[in-house]
């Protein structure tokens, strides 16, 4: 098995034929760079590769986050050289037709929150926070990332959260459905083996059938998604709003836009 850098990947960990995939970056907030993504993509291939394998568990490490999206110092070097950044934030898990569970323990932000939403379940701790922050931040995500959420959520909470940015409780999250259920901290692992144990009960050809129809649902929106960001505001990282967005995040200041025209 490669020796990882920034995710540990443990096969038949705590119940046998479930595999748990971990960004262990816990300094970072478990934030993600171009190669935590590699590998959780080399790690999601081979779990998709192994016939022992029934569900992924993705998580965080630490107890305060899941993951807070993508790095920011990264995002802005990746930006301002004008390269491109990575088309898939999730790591081949929306290909993946084994069952992935996301176990959320902490902060789900951002490029987290929708690495979360995206995944079949989602088991979040009481302590889990909720949030995206692109407008907040300059980070302008776009295509299928966003409009997915409208088939979790609905469209009024879907663009409540990507456009007013507020955090949200786990509680709070599992009343608008972003969350399949919600335990105290300390009962999380014994719920996510409940989980795992339950699905390797089942069928699982049958359960790739089942990933495979529900897929179609969101499948359209993929293909292919449209430079919206090229289209609409062909300078954004040029005119300096980008790094308003990530300067304030770093200097723990609230970002100040308006000189940017509306």
């Amino acid at each position: 098995m490669p020796d990882y850098r920034d995710i540990l990947y443990e096969k038949h960990h705590r119940v046998r034929g479930a595999a748990w995939l971990t960004i262990n970056r816990p300094d970072a907030m478990n934030s993600f760079t171009g190669e935590t993504l590699d590998e959780m993509r080399d790690a999601m291939d081979d779990a998709n590769a192994d016939p022992e394998v029934g569900v992924v568990v993705i998580t965080g490490a630490g107890d305060k986050a899941f993951c807070a999206g993508g790095d920011v110092r990264w995002l802005q070097e990746v930006q301002r050289e004008g390269k491109q950044v990575p088309m898939d934030p999730h790591a081949g898990i929306e290909d993946f037709l084994k069952p992935v569970i996301a176990r959320v323990n902490g902060y789900s932000i951002g490029g987290g929150n929708h690495l979360a939403y995206f995944c079949d379940f989602t088991i979040a701790s009481e302590r889990a926070v909720f949030s995206q922050v692109g407008p907040r931040v300059g980070s302008p995500a776009s295509g299928h990332w966003v409009s997915y959420l409208v088939h979790v959520v609905g469209a009024k909470k879907a663009k409540e959260i990507w456009m007013l940015c507020r955090r949200y409780s786990a509680q709070e999250a599992l009343e608008m459905g972003l969350v399949n259920t919600v335990v105290p901290h300390e009962g999380l692992d014994d719920e996510v083996d409940r989980w795992c144990t339950e699905l390797l009960q089942k069928s699982p050809a049958c359960l790739k059938i089942l990933k495979a129809s529900f897929r179609e649902v969101f499948q359209p929106l993929r293909q292919p998604d449209r430079d919206w960001v090229g289209q609409i505001a062909p300078d954004f990282f040029k005119t300096g709003e980008a790094d308003e967005g990530k300067n304030a995040f770093l200097e723990r200041r609230e970002p100040d836009f308006s000189r940017f025209p509306r």
